[in-house]
Formats: structure tokens, C-alpha cells, sequence
């Protein structure tokens, strides 16, 4: 795994002739913050990729500044290159991202219900249901593939927990309060008839709600804070600053582990939820 930024202060000549400097586990780019055309960030994206082959990875971490870059990202991304892009922490820390939610409303999640929007049934998403699902008042599965998940409703309600699984356009929404979004596209959701005042959490990307009458909150990213000053000190030895902490943080874990598992070194950890961002920035109120 490689960490991909920008250069402080780039040489014309570095600049000129598009060369990138090695330095550990960092790959440096001649540029700073101006956008890049689509030539230099081909070039760009070419050479990086020869540095990973190198190095025997296809795993990279971009910087904040790297992040703005479009037309390098979408190079790398054709050649099958793995960005951390925290989206999977995000799922894993779902349940975290939620009870944040809660503290802020003073409610209790066992009095609490949560409507979760997912299409396929991924170990992912089991089980972040089935955590739900043991703390929770009630969840809500809300999927167009309804048969995918009524074996998961039949083995929760033979322990006693109680799950609804449904697809109804005009209803399965309307009175739901907490909405977490697993999977559902833009152009899905908004075909919903949504509650006007739902919190809703969107995992995978930035989601906006096209209903008139809508005026909840629709979160679309997160951070967090470590509680762990080893963590700290590994960001500032490594000089991660330029980095987001919850993409160093995800760059660590393989996206096969165990469930419970990773939840379990989060814990260990002292990760926690920081603020939660939507459209117009962080969000104060819910």
C-alpha cells in the first residue's frame, strides 16, 4: 500500500518532464493544488501505476489535496487500482454513526426504530442488520429484492427478534425517522415517498433528495478521532498530515475480515465519530 500527494514545492524542470519522487511508502507528484489536464494526468497516473507494479500492490491512499484530482483518479481507477476511499469503514461504523445520531437526540436505540435501504445481501450487510436488529426497537429492511432477505427474517424471528422486509414505494418510507442507505442510488430513493424530517445516511456516495416537502438531514460522509495516542504518533512519524485519518485508518484492514472482528479492533482502538458531514458541511442538528 502507497500513500499518493502532492509535492510542497515542485521544481519547473520536475514539473516539465512529470517526474515523481519515491520516498518510503510515498509516492510524490510534481503538482500542488491546480488542476490537472487530461494529458499530464494520464501521464501521471501511468507512471504511478509502474511504481505500484514495482512494489507489487494496487492499493493507494490519496491525499486530501490528490482527492480533487478527477481526471488522475478515473485513470487509476480504468486500470483496476483500489483507492481508499473510507466508504467501507463507513458500513463497518454504521451502527457507531447512529447511536452518535441518538446521543445528539437524546433517544435511546432501544426505543429507537432504523429503516435500512439495501439491495444485495452481502455478509456486510447481514450483519450490520443483525446488530441492529439485537439492540434496536425494530428494523426495517427495505429492498427490491424482498426474497433475499426473508430467510434472514425467518432465522432472527426463530431467536425472537422481530424484522419487516418490504418494497412499497408509497408506504415503506413515510413514517420512517432514521434511514440508513446502503446501497440505494439516487435515482432510487428519490422514488420513495420519503418523511419530510428523516435523518438519512447515505454509505456509498453523496445522495440528494429531490422531494419539495423534504427537510431532513441527509448525511453523505463522516470523520473521526482516534482515542489512542500510538495511532497519533504513527500518523506524524509517517508525515500522514496531508491524509484523511479515517482513510489511514481503513487502509490497514483487508475488506475480507470478519466483521466483529474489525469491530472489535475499532473498539480496542478508541475510534470514534466525530462529526457527520452533509451537503453543505457539518452537521449540527438533527
Amino acid at each position: 500500500m502507497r500513500y499518493v500527494q502532492e509535492t510542497d514545492k515542485p521544481s519547473k524542470i520536475k514539473k516539465f518532464f512529470n517526474y515523481i519522487q519515491v520516498q518510503d511508502n510515498h509516492i510524490i507528484l510534481p503538482i500542488q493544488e491546480e488542476k490537472i489536464d487530461i494529458k499530464k494526468a494520464e501521464i501521471l497516473a501511468n507512471r504511478t501505476i509502474k511504481i505500484l507494479n514495482k512494489n507489487n500492490t494496487k492499493k493507494i491512499v490519496l491525499s486530501k489535496t490528490m482527492k480533487k484530482q478527477e481526471k488522475y483518479i478515473n485513470f487509476l481507477i480504468s486500470k483496476k487500482i483500489e483507492i481508499v476511499d473510507s466508504k467501507w469503514l463507513f458500513e463497518v461504523v454504521s451502527y457507531d454513526v447512529i447511536e452518535y445520531i441518538l446521543n445528539k437526540r437524546k433517544q435511546k436505540k432501544e426505543f429507537s426504530e432504523i429503516t435500512v435501504l439495501i439491495n444485495e445481501n452481502t455478509f456486510m450487510g447481514i450483519d450490520i442488520i443483525k446488530l441492529f436488529a439485537k439492540s434496536f426497537k425494530r428494523v426495517n429492511i427495505v429492498s427490491k429484492e424482498i426474497e433475499k432477505f426473508k430467510k434472514l427474517e425467518e432465522q432472527l424471528q426463530e431467536q425472537g427478534i422481530i424484522i419487516t422486509v418490504s418494497n412499497n414505494k408509497r408506504t415503506s418510507l413515510k413514517k420512517a425517522e432514521i434511514i440508513l442507505n446502503i446501497d440505494f442510488s439516487k435515482e432510487t430513493i428519490n422514488k420513495y415517498n420519503i418523511y419530510e424530517n428523516a435523518v438519512i445516511i447515505n454509505i456509498k456516495g453523496n445522495v440528494k433528495i429531490d422531494k419539495k416537502r423534504f427537510d431532513g438531514v441527509v448525511i453523505n460522509d463522516y470523520d473521526v478521532l482516534y482515542q489512542n495516542s500510538e495511532i497519533e504518533s504513527e500518523i506524524k512519524s509517517n508525515y500522514l498530515e496531508k491524509f484523511d485519518k479515517k482513510d489511514i485508518y481503513e487502509a490497514q484492514f483487508y475488506k475480507t475480515q470478519n466483521f466483529d472482528n474489525v469491530r472489535k479492533i475499532i473498539k480496542k482502538d478508541n475510534v470514534f465519530i466525530s462529526k457527520l458531514i452533509g451537503n453543505n458541511g457539518v452537521i449540527e442538528n438533527f
